[in-house]
C-alpha cells in the first residue's frame, strides 16, 4: 500500500495487515510506480483507495493472462456504489462503459511488460489510466489486452456534484501531456467528445430513462464535468 501523507488512520489500519506500507507522492502515477518497484510478483494489479475487489477477480485475472502468452494486460469492469443522488447518477453513467474499449482501461499487467513500458507516466494525473494501456496496445497489438467479467466495486461514498467537478478540473491540468502521445490520439478524439458520450448514453434509452430523474441527473452531471474539464484545460493553457 502506497499512501500520500494522509491525515486519517490509513497507515495505522494498513499495518495491521501488512508491513508493506509506504509513503510516496506527489500523485497516484508516482505512487503506483513506487509500489511496482517494491512489489515482487509476476503480475501487477493496481486498485485505488475507493475500490473493492469482488472475490473472483484476482483468480480470473491470473487464469486469463496465463491462458495465452500474447495477453499482456487485462481490463476489469467497474460498478459504482455509493450514497445519495449523485452517486446513483455516477453508477448509471459507469454502467454504460462496460465493454467500451475507449473508456475502460486495463488495471492488471504482466510485470515484465509494465517494466518495459516504464510504468505510468508521472507527468499525468487522471489520464494515466488510459495512457499506459494505449501505449501497450501500440507495442503489442489490440489483442494484447483482454478483459474478465467479474467486477471491481468503485465506492463513490456520499458523492457531491462539487467533488466530481473539482476532480475534472484537476485532471484537465495534464491533458496536453496525454494527447501529445501518438498512441493516445485516436482514443482522445472520442474521450474528449461530449457528442460521443451522448451517443453512448442515448444508444440505450430504456436504461437511461428507467428512472427519469437519475437519467436526467446523470446527463446534467456529465455535461457539467465536460464543461469544467474544458475550463480547467483553458486556465492551464492560456498564455
Amino acid at each position: 500500500m502506497v499512501d500520500n501523507n494522509s491525515t486519517d488512520k490509513t497507515n495505522e489500519i494498513a499495518k495491521k495487515y501488512t508491513d508493506k506500507v509506504f509513503n510516496n507522492g506527489p500523485e497516484r502515477s508516482a505512487q503506483r510506480n513506487y509500489g511496482a518497484k517494491e512489489a515482487k510478483g509476476k503480475y501487477f494489479l493496481f486498485i485505488d483507495s475507493d475500490m473493492e475487489l469482488t472475490p473472483k477477480v484476482v483468480g480470473d485475472c491470473v487464469k486469463k493472462i496465463q491462458s495465452d502468452e500474447k495477453i499482456k494486460a487485462l481490463v476489469i469492469p467497474e460498478k459504482s456504489v455509493g450514497i445519495g443522488f449523485w452517486a446513483e447518477c455516477k453508477a448509471l453513467e459507469r454502467s454504460f462503459y462496460v465493454g467500451v474499449d475507449w473508456i475502460e482501461a486495463a488495471r492488471f499487467f504482466e510485470k515484465k511488460t509494465f517494466d518495459y513500458l516504464k510504468g505510468y507516466d508521472e507527468n499525468q494525473t487522471g489520464t494515466e489510466d488510459y495512457d499506459l494501456p494505449q501505449r501497450l496496445k501500440q507495442n503489442y497489438g489490440d489483442k494484447s489486452i483482454l478483459r474478465i467479467n467479474n467486477y471491481i466495486l468503485h465506492n463513490e461514498g456520499k458523492l457531491s456534484l462539487f467533488y466530481t467537478l473539482k476532480k475534472k478540473l484537476t485532471y484537465a491540468k495534464t491533458i496536453n501531456e496525454y494527447k501529445k502521445i501518438k498512441s493516445n490520439k485516436n482514443y482522445f478524439q472520442k474521450q474528449s467528445s461530449i457528442i460521443e458520450r451522448y451517443k453512448l448514453f442515448f444508444s440505450q434509452p430504456k436504461k437511461l430513462f428507467k428512472n427519469p430523474l437519475i437519467g436526467l441527473g446523470m446527463i446534467f452531471m456529465k455535461t457539467c464535468e465536460f464543461g469544467f474539464g474544458g475550463v480547467g484545460y483553458y486556465l492551464n493553457n492560456k498564455k
